[in-house]
C-alpha cells in the first residue's frame, strides 16, 4: 500500500491511498469540513475552526447553503484526477480502463453550536441519560429509516462510553449503520450519522436492468457517488428524528405547564374533549403506543395503536368496538395537536409539540416520580 497525503487547494488536508498490485484500488479520504473551510476563504467569511469543527461563523446560513453543494460536485471528474496523480499507469498504459467510484463510508454529521460550556455541560449529561435509559431497538431502527420485523436478522444495540480521551459518547448501531451524539470542545453538541451499507434506505430513483429496460420507483440506495446527494438526504433525516427524539430535554417548567393543559378537558366548536392523566396506566399505555419507534419514520394506523392497547381482537364486532375506542382517543389528541394526518394515506404522526410532552410525561412518569418515592 502507498498513502499520500495532499494539500488540495479545494479540499484542503485529502489522504489516498493506493493498493500496489491488481486491480489498483484507490481509496480517497475527503473531509467536508475542510472544503467548507476553503470555500469561506474564497467567499471572504469569517469563521474559526477547531480540527473538524467551527467554533464560530460569521454567516451560519451562508456557510450552510455552501456545505449543502459538496454532494453535488462532479466527484468522478475530481476522484479521477486524483487516481491519475498518485497512479500514472492508469493514463499511460490504461487510457481506456473504466474506474467505478463507489461510496465506502459516508459521515454527515449536525453540529449546534453553544454559547459557552456551561450551558451545553448541563444539558449533555442529561442527553445522555435519556438516550441511555430510553432509546430501544425500536428507536434506533426508527431513527435509521427502518421498521421492527422479527426476520430482522442484524444487531442492534447502544454503546455508551465514558472513558474516550476526546469524552463521553454514545451510538446507535444498527448493523454497520449508526447514529452516535458527542460533545466536541465542550462547546458543540454533534449528531452524526455513519453510512457503510446504502442499501438500508429506499430512494426513489430509476433503476436500469442488465436486459436494457428501466422504471422509477423506491429502491435501494446505491454506493454510487452519484447517489451522494440521496446519502446526505437519508443522512440529514436520521439526524433529525434523533433530534426531534431528544429535543424532550430540557427546561422542564414549560413541559409542566403544557402538561398540566394536558389534563383539562378541550372544547372545539362547542364540544368538549376529556383530558389525559399522565398517572393512569391505560393514558401511558397510549403515550407509548404512540411514541413507538416503528412509527418514527412512516407513521402509524389505528390498527397499529389498536393492538398494544386492546390486543388481537378474534371476532370483528370486538375489532370494530376496539378501532372506534382508538379513533376517539387519536381525535382527542389531535384537538389537541398532539397527533396529525397525513395528507392522502390512512396514516397518522406525532407532532414535534406531541413527541416533547408525551415524552415528558413517560419521562416524569418512569424516572422522575421513583426518585420522588424513593
Amino acid at each position: 500500500m502507498l498513502y499520500y497525503y495532499f494539500l488540495d487547494p479545494q479540499f484542503g488536508l485529502i489522504h489516498v491511498r493506493l493498493q500496489t498490485w491488481l486491480p489498483f484500488t484507490v481509496q480517497v479520504y475527503v473531509n467536508g469540513h475542510e472544503w467548507l473551510a476553503q470555500q469561506m476563504v474564497q467567499k471572504k467569511l469569517g469563521f474559526v475552526q477547531q480540527h473538524n469543527a467551527f467554533t464560530q461563523l460569521d454567516e451560519p446560513a451562508q456557510a450552510q447553503r455552501l456545505a449543502d453543494r459538496l454532494p453535488r460536485l462532479t466527484w468522478p471528474r475530481i476522484l479521477d484526477r486524483w487516481a491519475q496523480q498518485v497512479n500514472p499507469l492508469l493514463r499511460e498504459q490504461f487510457p481506456d480502463y473504466p474506474i467505478h467510484w463507489v461510496v465506502d463510508q459516508a459521515e454527515f454529521a449536525t453540529d449546534m453550536l453553544f454559547p459557552s460550556r456551561a450551558v451545553l455541560s448541563e444539558l449533555y449529561r442529561a442527553l445522555l441519560r435519556y438516550a441511555v435509559c430510553t432509546f430501544t431497538p425500536k428507536d434506533i431502527l426508527g431513527f435509521l429509516g427502518r421498521k421492527w420485523d422479527r426476520r430482522f436478522d442484524g444487531e442492534v444495540h447502544n454503546q455508551y462510553e465514558d472513558d474516550r480521551w476526546f469524552g463521553t459518547r454514545i451510538k446507535h448501531r444498527m448493523r454497520t449503520n449508526w447514529l452516535k451524539m458527542y460533545d466536541k470542545f465542550g462547546q458543540i453538541l454533534r449528531v452524526e450519522t455513519v453510512i457503510n451499507r446504502p442499501q438500508e434506505f429506499s430512494v426513489y430513483r430509476t433503476r436500469y436492468r442488465r436486459d436494457g429496460t428501466k422504471s422509477a420507483g423506491y429502491y435501494p440506495m446505491t454506493k454510487s457517488v452519484t447517489s451522494l446527494v440521496n446519502f446526505q438526504e437519508q443522512a440529514l433525516a436520521c439526524n433529525r428524528r434523533y433530534l426531534d427524539a431528544v429535543a424532550v430535554v430540557d427546561n422542564p417548567t414549560p413541559a409542566c405547564e403544557e402538561l398540566r393543559q394536558l389534563t383539562e378537558p378541550k372544547v372545539v366548536e362547542g364540544r368538549s374533549y376529556a383530558g389525559f392523566n399522565p398517572a393512569r396506566r391505560e393514558d401511558l399505555q397510549l403515550f407509548q403506543a404512540l411514541l413507538d419507534g416503528d412509527h418514527i419514520a412512516r407513521g402509524f394506523r389505528n390498527e397499529d395503536i389498536r393492538e398494544p392497547l386492546f390486543g388481537c381482537a378474534k371476532s370483528p364486532l370486538l375489532r370494530r368496538r376496539a378501532s372506534a375506542a382508538v379513533g376517539r382517543l387519536l381525535k382527542r389528541m389531535h384537538v389537541r395537536h398532539l397527533v396529525a394526518k397525513i395528507p392522502r394515506a390512512r396514516r397518522w404522526r406525532v407532532t414535534q409539540r406531541g413527541r416533547r410532552l408525551l415524552a415528558s410525561a413517560l419521562n416524569l412518569y418512569q424516572t422522575t416520580w421513583p426518585q420522588l418515592a424513593a
